[in-house]
């Protein structure tokens, strides 16, 4: 079966949807982001470090290439054996994403330095990372995946029934901070087990969950 169209005109096309996609979304976004109380300018500028970051990886540590000793049970006449079995792992690289995590991180810094409400900003993140972590899902070969939506939703609700009036802030930080701790950082210890060989926070599973959470958070705050 062929394509209606040739390859050059499907990447066009798909060009074009890509670009009108992206000014739709740059626009809803510096909506939101000036309801945070920053600048058309500042806006512009996180917009672009986040989306061009989301392609970077900052190293912080490795888990180092492991041989582990596993049992396997085989059946003989229907009689079990306990046969040892070598398993190799490969080395896992920690990183932290520059446009899913590390600036995000700053921009919920200054949030919290300006807002001076890290009572109810606590309480909000710290209901939205536990609901998370409950439904973040491990994928072997990538990493930790959360539902994209989930965190902003979450994030504001709780926002509008503990702070109705700065609800578009706490509900950006709960919903960035909430994801980057569900989905990541709680998830540390069974990264080795998904032999991925990069473990990035931030990135791969979670940044659309980051990224999309502080705008969904904001518009319906």
């Amino acid at each position: 079966m062929y394509p209606p169209v040739t390859g050059p005109t499907l990447g066009l096309f798909t060009l074009l949807l890509v670009a009108i996609f992206i000014f739709i979304e740059i626009g809803l976004i510096q909506v939101a982001y000036e309801r945070l109380g920053l600048s058309h300018r500042v806006v512009s500028i996180l917009m672009l470090a986040m989306i061009f970051g989301s392609y970077i990886n900052l190293p912080i540590t490795e888990i180092p290439a492991q041989r582990i000793i596993e049992d396997q049970i085989v059946r003989f006449w229907g009689i079990p054996y306990v046969v040892p079995r070598v398993v190799y792992r490969d080395r896992t690289v920690i990183a932290i994403n520059l446009g899913g995590a590390l600036i995000p991180l700053l921009v919920c810094m200054y949030l919290l330095w300006r807002s001076r409400i890290p009572g109810k900003i606590a309480l909000a993140t710290a209901a939205v990372s536990v609901v998370v972590y409950r439904y973040s899902q491990a994928v072997p070969g990538v990493g930790i995946a959360v539902p994209t939506l989930l965190p902003g939703i979450l994030a504001a609700i709780l926002a509008s029934l503990i702070d109705r009036q700065r609800s578009p802030v706490i509900a950006y930080v709960a919903g960035t901070l909430g994801c980057l701790l569900g989905a990541d950082i709680f998830n540390l210890p069974i990264v080795a087990d998904l032999r991925a060989p990069i473990a990035s926070i931030g990135g791969a599973g979670t940044f659309d969950g980051v990224f999309v959470s502080g705008l969904i958070a904001v518009l319906l705050a």
